[in-house]
């Protein structure tokens, strides 16, 4: 039995999310179709984290255990012959039997893109958050390093999702990138809460409007209290950017 690990991208705007689900095909549905079509198996791939509907993934990875012979350099094209082009096989590997995607992920990189332009873009209109008020960079740059660190990120969880046994988790880089007129979040940490991304996002968008101050943001994580932090951000401007273990 072969343990083989995937490297993934994919455009989520036509899924509803990661997971296999009742009577709707999901990018994990997708993929192990297209693994039953050519070894015959039924399989089960194992993410590292579940992406919501609309979310995207530029280096989601998965595992499963498989009895093919299929030359491991083949497996991505094999793959990539079953899938939409909206899902796309970047890279396969051979592991260790105990490798698990999920348990043995070390830190996650995710990144938000806000068009900060008047107008929205026709191409990327669901692969970016467009703002047509303009933002305070500057602000936003201070802000979105007081959530570096350790902290109990209560506040910034939508209800909803698996349940954790606690809400601290720890952010070793939380970064904000201006090109042109978008601006990208991007947050590395060791797990993420449900909506975690998307929150701690419209937080920053609100520092950038001038609705909460700079100064505000250690308060708001201390108090744990979602009503004080921003907005949930919609879906179609996260990305999974890389998974490392």
């Amino acid at each position: 039995m072969r343990n083989i690990k995937l490297t993934i991208e994919y455009d989520g705007k036509n899924f509803p999310g990661w997971q296999s689900q009742p009577g709707k095909v999901s990018i994990q549905t997708e993929i192990e179709n297209a693994i039953k079509s050519i070894t015959g198996e039924e399989v089960q791939i194992i993410a590292s984290g579940r992406t919501d509907a609309g979310v995207h993934a530029l280096g989601q990875v998965a595992n499963f255990h498989t009895e093919t012979n299929i030359p491991i350099k083949q497996i991505p094209y094999a793959i990539n012959s079953k899938l939409t082009k909206s899902i796309v096989i970047k890279d396969a590997e051979e592991v260790d039997d105990r490798f698990h995607s999920r348990y043995n992920c070390k830190q996650k990189t995710y990144r938000y893109i806000i068009n900060n332009s008047e107008f929205p873009s026709a191409l990327n209109r669901y692969r970016e958050f467009h703002m047509p008020y303009k933002l305070n960079v500057d602000d936003m740059k201070k802000a979105i390093k007081h959530f570096e660190g350790e902290h109990d990120f209560a506040g910034f969880k939508s209800s909803g999702g698996s349940e954790k046994k606690t809400t601290v988790r720890n952010l070793t880089r939380c970064e904000l990138i201006e090109d042109g007129n978008r601006i990208m979040i991007e947050l590395t940490g060791n797990g993420f809460l449900y909506n975690m991304v998307r929150i701690i996002s419209g937080t920053i968008v609100d520092i950038g409007l001038g609705k909460i101050n700079v100064d505000e943001i250690d308060e708001i994580i201390a108090s744990k209290d979602r009503t004080r932090a921003g907005k949930t951000l919609p879906p179609h401007g996260l990305y999974l950017v890389k998974v490392e273990y």
